[in-house]
């Protein structure tokens, strides 16, 4: 009797998106949504910590170290991108900060590394904004270090509403979500960013493009759009702006490129 010898490749249905997420997220059935039925997402979490949303816990849970861990324990599963799924967490320390997070991320094993909000300018940039309206969950500090990452980056941020809230982002209801965008939104702006990966904004989007008639972006949606494009596996069936739209205007995996510093093209298709 011959034995057994069996052959090891990468399962032939799923393209695989790493995501490490803060401690406290609990919106993972939201990036699911956005995932083709060929794509399989592998979650990791950075450690616990009892402590608020505020600058000092966005600064714990970005630590470097920390990152780099994370990626290294999603290697298992060999991703083809690694995502850093945290808004603050990756703006806190500017466009620089955002590269390093992305260097972490490689050094871990990603083949390819993206951040939220590198994820975010690349949104932008693919619908060809200028202005943006920011409705943050966060308090004061927090939401004007994003419009400094913003201005850093050459958008303008015209219109800002915040909630001030420390704890608890992932309980504010549709009606919350729903009034803190109509707070923030002004006529001027192209598009419209609702930020914070722990807030639950899939149901909201849509309603809010054709109430406002102009792009509006969320945390999970632009780390999905961005990872997705990253491996060529865009869905083509979605209602939101930026995947009518910028899926055409926009190469696949090339915003994966400029933020993460000169990393290989996207998977074929």
């Amino acid at each position: 009797m011959q034995p057994f010898s069996p052959s090891f490749t990468r399962h032939p249905r799923w393209r695989g998106i790493g995501i490490v997420v803060p401690y406290d997220f609990v919106l993972d059935a939201e990036l699911w949504s956005w995932a083709r039925e060929d794509v399989a997402l592998h979650l990791t979490r950075t450690p616990h910590l009892d402590a608020v949303v505020d600058i000092d816990m966005v600064k714990e849970i970005s630590d470097l170290a920390v990152v780099e861990a994370a990626s290294r324990d999603l290697s298992a599963a060999m991703p083809q991108v690694t995502a850093y799924a945290c808004t603050s967490g990756s703006f806190v320390r500017g466009l620089a900060g955002e590269a390093r997070l992305c260097d972490a991320l490689r050094r871990g094993g990603a083949p390819l590394a993206l951040t939220t909000s590198g994820a975010l300018l690349d949104a932008l940039d693919a619908l060809g904004v200028s202005t943006v309206s920011v409705a943050t969950p966060y308090d004061e500090t927090l939401t004007k270090l994003l419009e400094a990452f913003l201005a850093e980056a050459g958008h303008e941020t015209v219109g800002v509403a915040n909630l001030g809230l420390r704890e608890r982002i992932a309980d504010v209801d549709t009606d919350g979500v729903m009034a803190l965008a109509r707070a923030a939104a002004r006529d001027e702006a192209d598009a419209l960013f609702l930020s914070c990966t722990n807030l639950c904004t899939i149901d909201v989007i849509a309603r809010l493009e054709a109430l406002l008639d102009r792009p509006v972006l969320s945390a999970n949606l632009v780390t999905m759009w961005a990872s997705l494009r990253a491996i060529s596996a865009l869905p083509t069936d979605r209602p939101e702006r930026l995947f009518q739209q910028a899926a055409t205007t926009a190469s696949a995996g090339a915003g994966a490129v400029r933020r993460a510093g000169g990393l290989p093209g996207p998977a074929p298709a």
